[in-house]
């Protein structure tokens, strides 16, 4: 089964978004694995946006992404990591379909609520940057055989 990482933002969890957005991922059928709030360090954020590294908006990606507690979360399913970049909508929340995550509460680019893996690389590396392995959990549900042929 495919994995992803997403992380409710400092924004998303000041607003209480954190329990509604988790929650839109369990209902759509996906699995959480792994799930916890933590407060990122400099040294963590600019190693997860290490792509960005000297482009005029990195110091402000760090400075925000460590303003405050995040929630980080790895999901299991088929197909995750597109599925739930759907879900999240388009970077720039205006820009977003109305119902994804953006859509509904984000309002500025650079407070966009919620980030998530872009590809099976990604996800790997962000994963292992903010999990352990004894972190995550595999597990069966019943529910699988109503969600997967």
């Amino acid at each position: 089964m495919e994995r992803t990482y997403l992380m409710v933002k400092p924004d998303g969890v000041q607003r209480s978004l954190a329990g509604e957005i988790i929650s839109r991922f369990e209902k759509k059928g996906f699995k959480i694995i792994g799930l916890k709030m933590l407060q990122i360090s400099r040294a963590t954020a600019e190693k997860h946006y290490g792509e960005h590294a000297g482009k005029p908006f990195f110091a402000g990606l760090v400075d925000f992404i460590t303003s405050g507690p995040v929630v980080a979360v790895v999901l299991e399913g088929s197909g995750v990591i597109n599925a739930a970049r759907e879900m999240m909508g388009a970077t720039n929340p205006l820009k977003a379909a109305p119902g994804t995550i953006r859509g509904s509460y984000g309002i500025d680019t650079g407070r966009n609520i919620i980030h998530g893996s872009d590809s099976p690389e990604s996800a790997a590396r962000e994963i292992s940057l903010f999990f352990r392995e004894d972190e995550l959990f595999s597990y069966n549900r019943d529910v699988d055989r109503w969600i997967y042929e």
